[in-house]
């Protein structure tokens, strides 16, 4: 039996790849992944950015998505790259799809990619926790504890089932801000990853800690781990 082929001409080739970041705020972190490639592609047709598409019997546009936030997780820095049938300036595709989509999932910077994978260079996340004013007592000692202990495991429950790992390990850094209700994180990128509400679950492990109300979590950027510890911008070369 012969095999089947596409009809119609190939789809025309990349000529520019874009690296984008982008924001979740308000009620629009409660977007999920999927959610927001269906919102990104409606606001690219009507932006009018000629991307390109793969081939075969399905094209789809080529955009690869990047350590994406948890649904419900507010954020400042999540990524994703896009890929170019025609040449455009990276700031009139921010214009253009900042304006296509809602208010909410703003778009805040766009640049040419460089070579290598944008994967390979969000190496960790910082992150803002910011508590009810009645939790804010229990946060120091609870945060004194955790930091001055080797290990803490906690277990989430995954797709293949539960899964205990330690989340001490990952945290680099860790702080309260003056007002001392917001928790400042630093996590290094690890398998499986090591999200906030871990280390919510680990300071409960470490100290009872137990929030009256679920607190905001907002990451506040990711990229390479500089050598200070902290998180330096991916889209500038190093």
């Amino acid at each position: 039996m012969a095999k089947r082929v596409p009809e119609g001409p190939a789809p025309d080739p990349p000529v520019q790849k874009l690296r984008v970041r982008y924001a979740k705020r308000g009620r629009l972190r409660f977007t999920s992944t999927r959610d927001f490639q269906r919102a990104l592609e409606r606001a690219l047709r009507r932006a009018q950015v000629p991307m390109a598409f793969s081939a075969g019997f399905h094209p789809h546009p080529k955009i690869s998505y990047a350590n994406a936030a948890a649904t419900g997780t507010a954020s400042e820095a999540e990524y994703f790259e896009l890929q170019l049938r025609a040449r455009l300036e990276p700031d009139d595709v921010r214009r253009r799809l900042d304006e296509a989509l809602p208010p909410g999932l703003d778009v805040l910077e766009v640049v040419e990619a460089e070579p290598g994978a944008l994967a390979d260079r969000l190496q960790a996340s910082s992150w803002s926790v910011r508590f009810a004013p009645d939790d804010a007592p229990a946060l120091g000692p609870a945060l004194a504890a955790l930091l001055a202990a080797e290990s803490v495991e906690v277990t989430r429950m995954m797709k293949r089932g539960p899964r205990t790992f330690d989340v001490r390990a990952a945290v680099r850094s860790a702080r309260l801000a003056e007002d001392g209700q917001q928790l400042l994180l630093v996590l290094e990128h690890t398998t499986p990853a090591v999200r906030p509400d871990d280390v919510l679950t680990g300071l409960g492990v470490v100290a009872g800690l137990a929030p009256g109300r679920p607190p905001l979590i907002t990451r506040l950027a990711q990229g390479p781990l500089a050598a200070d510890g902290s998180v330096a911008d991916p889209l500038v070369p190093d």
